[in-house]
């Protein structure tokens, strides 16, 4: 990679690793795991920058931790299958919001706790929207689904969060 190309390659990424990092973090829940598969995106993005054509660094970038992600956390599937659970997915009482919910009733490690409870493709559009703060159409991109998919993720790791706050308190109360 030529001085120039380096130059610019690092003005898109490097900004957005901290981003990266955290996705990674949600998906994998595992920081070490999440360090690695950020340094291997990396190590990709900079091989295929030559392919970037411009645009959103940020919704690239992350595009290729989220493959790299989901690449590392298929390996290791057969080790942490989750299944599925029809009860959860049916239920949709959207009485409170679980941001709501989780700032009156919950303290940090009881909401990292019931977000990691989440599947990793619910707790990746959790991520990209509640913490790094992408718009649905850029979740869209990085995840490569329509736009209702991303709504539809949302609304159900929504749900599960507030299910999972919500057994939590009570829980805590009792």
């Amino acid at each position: 990679m030529e001085a120039d190309e380096r130059r610019q390659f690092e003005l898109t990424t490097l900004p957005h690793l901290d981003a990266a990092y955290n996705l990674a973090r949600w998906l994998t829940r595992d920081e070490h795991a999440a360090e690695d598969t950020v340094q291997e995106a990396y190590c990709r993005a900079a091989r295929y920058f030559k392919s970037f054509r411009g645009g959103d660094g940020r919704v690239w970038f992350l595009s290729i931790v989220r493959r790299v992600t989901f690449d590392w956390l298929e390996k290791r599937r057969s080790q942490e299958a989750l299944p599925f659970n029809e009860d959860l997915h049916d239920q949709s009482d959207e009485s409170a919001n679980p941001e709501f919910v989780a700032i009156r009733k919950c303290d940090e490690a009881t909401v990292r706790q019931a977000l990691e409870e989440l599947s990793p493709l619910l707790r990746e559009v959790i991520a990209l929207r509640e913490i790094e703060g992408l718009s649905y159409q850029e979740i869209a991109t990085v995840t490569q689904v329509p736009m209702g998919t991303v709504m539809s993720r949302l609304s159900r790791g929504r749900s599960q969060l507030q299910q999972r706050l919500a057994a939590s308190q009570e829980g805590g109360s009792a």
